[in-house]
């Protein structure tokens, strides 16, 4: 599933595509990610819902103005906007990683209304943030001078240690070519730069707010958001579940496709009383 459509907001162009027809089902990246990690998914699951895939400014298609923030305050607001653009009626959100924390956000302060909230390895309460964020956050405009093969090399790294079993080429140079292009480059190390941990600290405290049906999923060798994070998100929100699949680490999406999906399909279809 492609995103060729586009949204105006702010000055930004966000890059988003719809498919099937039924109960509207979205779909939320992480970083350094994009919507390509949901497009299977979102392919499969259109035979019987909705489904919408976005690019957060300054991610995937959507544009990288160094102008724009891209904080989780700045996706939140986006990720509203773009539900109102949508005209959706409670929808079911399905959120990964940096995702999680936007959704979050927006359903908290912004008042977006969902049917149901599924959070897969999510960035959502603190701490957070590997070594390698800390790093790029103290040296942000170094790295952006850094020899385009050396950032790509960098990059290429970093993305292939969220995977368990290890990304196919192809997987790889997916999840990595919209980081490696002239506006890429400085757009991928200004994303971790205005990361800012006080927006997790205001998501926690709001938590208990929550009153639709939550889903917690973590892949249970996520090298890069353990499992305990996941358990204890779980436990901060009233009556959401919480379930960890083997063999699989922070990018579930390629690790686990068939317990994945399984899991998705459980929590979109809940069975008939």
């Amino acid at each position: 599933m492609d995103v060729d459509e586009r949204f105006a907001w702010d000055g930004r162009s966000i890059a988003w595509g719809r498919a099937g027809d039924g109960p509207p089902v979205v779909f939320c990246h992480g970083t350094p990610f994009s919507s390509r990690v949901w497009s299977r998914y979102a392919d499969a699951l259109s035979a019987d819902f909705t489904v919408y895939l976005w690019d957060m400014p300054g991610y995937g298609e959507s544009s990288k103005d160094p102008a724009h923030p891209v904080d989780f305050d700045a996706q939140a607001r986006a990720f509203a906007a773009l539900l109102e653009h949508w005209e959706l009626d409670r929808p079911r959100v399905v959120a990964h990683d940096f995702g999680g924390a936007v959704s979050l956000r927006a359903a908290l302060v912004e008042k977006a209304a969902y049917a149901s909230l599924m959070l897969v390895d999510v960035v959502a309460v603190p701490p957070s943030g590997s070594a390698f964020f800390r790093f790029v956050k103290r040296h942000p405009e170094t790295l952006d001078e850094l020899p385009a093969y050396i950032h790509e090399a960098i990059v290429r790294a970093y993305v292939s240690a969220a995977s368990h079993r290890g990304l196919r080429d192809e997987e790889l140079a997916e999840l990595v070519g919209p980081w490696c292009t002239e506006v890429g480059q400085p757009a991928f190390y200004r994303q971790i730069a205005q990361y800012d941990e006080e927006f997790l600290v205001t998501n926690e405290r709001l938590l208990g707010e929550l009153t639709i049906p939550v889903q917690v999923v973590w892949g249970r060798e996520d090298e890069w958001i353990p499992t305990e994070t996941g358990r204890r998100l779980a436990g901060l929100i009233p009556g959401a579940s919480y379930a960890e699949i083997p063999d699989a680490g922070h990018l579930i999406q390629y690790d686990a496709p068939v317990a994945l999906s399984t899991a998705l399909g459980a929590w979109l279809r809940p069975p008939s009383r």
